[in-house]
């Protein structure tokens, strides 16, 4: 135990005599978790449209104010050239092209049906399928408005339709924030202790100075213990930092499960992570191949761990992989506890995959790292 407190000593006065390392544990994934979640938003919104107005009525300036007032759509174009608006699209300056032909009120008013003409810039395939998605809303709306309008009017009627209300639990008001900013501090969290902790062992090899531990009665437990508790106690305090300072004062998220319950998972989560950093620490000769490598994983786990896409929506082959990253469970875990106010028998299978990683990943470190006497 005394050998082990020698260690912890060593470890805390190395990270904080680097004065250029400070900033990037405690201040960066500060800033970080401020500004990231304030862009991470899946709603598209100032869709850019050129609409093309053959018919100058009143129902086609009525249909293109009920666009524009929607707030999804900004209008760059309003004339009655195709060619231009299409000219338009080509040098991306408009994103949807909206034709209303010759006569459009005349027949909506006689045939009661009319057709219109979408053109959608396609590129950005998320863009154009809910661009194309709001404006045929839109345009259902206003033919439904149109429809009751002319019934009321003509005859006492009584329209039968059928109304659908949404509650959306969790999260009323849609609010992207609130989804994205438990995810983006398990990332923030797993990149600073990954990183810093598979670049540990590495920097005492260019030092030299793993020679020197190397021939000292330490054992290789307390070696690695040495070098995961200072990261463990550093990941604990930036997600406690994270959760009841960035994202409860500023984005007024206030966990709804048990906080214990979250911790709990969270030790056990940095556990098997920094086991992964060693891992790479202690496989990799040099500060570069140690970087390279774990930035390698971390843009595994974050594009396939559920952060910005869904898993389900994945192909099978990705599922494989995105259930073999420790970060998937932790996200998930996060959004569960912080949002949804999960119990223990709703995550128990998240502990138990967990300490597997942990168990595995940290074992081997232990194995890889060849200590010589």
């Amino acid at each position: 135990m005394r050998t082990l407190l020698f260690l912890l000593r060593k470890e805390f006065k190395q990270i904080f005599r680097n004065k250029a390392l400070l900033p990037l544990i405690f201040f960066a994934p500060v800033m970080q978790l401020i500004i990231l979640p304030l862009a991470a938003d899946f709603e598209v919104k100032n869709i850019n449209i050129s609409y093309v107005d053959h018919d100058h009525s009143t129902l086609s300036q009525q249909l293109f104010h009920k666009l524009i007032s929607s707030g999804y759509f900004r209008a760059v174009g309003y004339g009655s050239s195709y060619s231009q608006a299409l000219q338009q699209i080509e040098e991306e300056k408009a994103d949807i092209i909206l034709e209303i032909p010759a006569g459009f009120e005349r027949n909506l008013v006689r045939e009661n049906q009319q057709e219109l003409f979408i053109a959608i810039n396609a590129i950005n395939g998320v863009k154009a399928g809910l661009g194309g998605a709001y404006v045929g809303q839109i345009i259902n709306d206003f033919n439904q408005e149109v429809r009751l309008k002319w019934t009321s009017g003509a005859a006492n009627i009584q329209t039968q339709q059928i109304e659908v209300t949404s509650t959306y639990w969790f999260n009323p008001h849609l609010n992207y924030q609130i989804f994205m900013v438990p995810a983006i501090l398990v990332i923030l969290v797993t990149m600073i202790c990954a990183y810093m902790c598979a670049l540990n062992i590495v920097k005492e090899k260019e030092v030299g100075t793993i020679e020197q531990i190397n021939v000292t009665p330490i054992k290789k437990y307390q070696f690695i213990l040495g070098k995961l508790i200072p990261f463990w106690l550093i990941g604990i305090f930036i997600f406690t930092v994270g959760l009841f300072g960035i994202a409860r004062f500023i984005y007024g998220i206030v966990p709804i499960g048990n906080i214990l319950l979250l911790y709990a998972f969270l030790a056990i989560y940095l556990i098997a992570l920094l086991g992964m950093g060693l891992l790479i620490s202690t496989t990799a000769n040099t500060q570069q191949q140690a970087m390279s490598v774990a930035f390698f994983f971390i843009m595994i786990f974050m594009l396939m761990s559920g952060l910005f896409t869904s898993i389900d929506s994945m192909p099978d082959w990705a599922k494989v992989i995105a259930y073999c990253s420790p970060v998937t469970y932790f996200i998930d875990v996060m959004r569960m506890l912080v949002l949804k106010g999960s119990g223990l028998m709703d995550i128990r299978w998240h502990f138990v995959i967990m300490f597997i990683f942990a168990i595995v990943l940290n074992t081997w470190a232990l194995v890889k790292y060849k200590k010589t006497s």
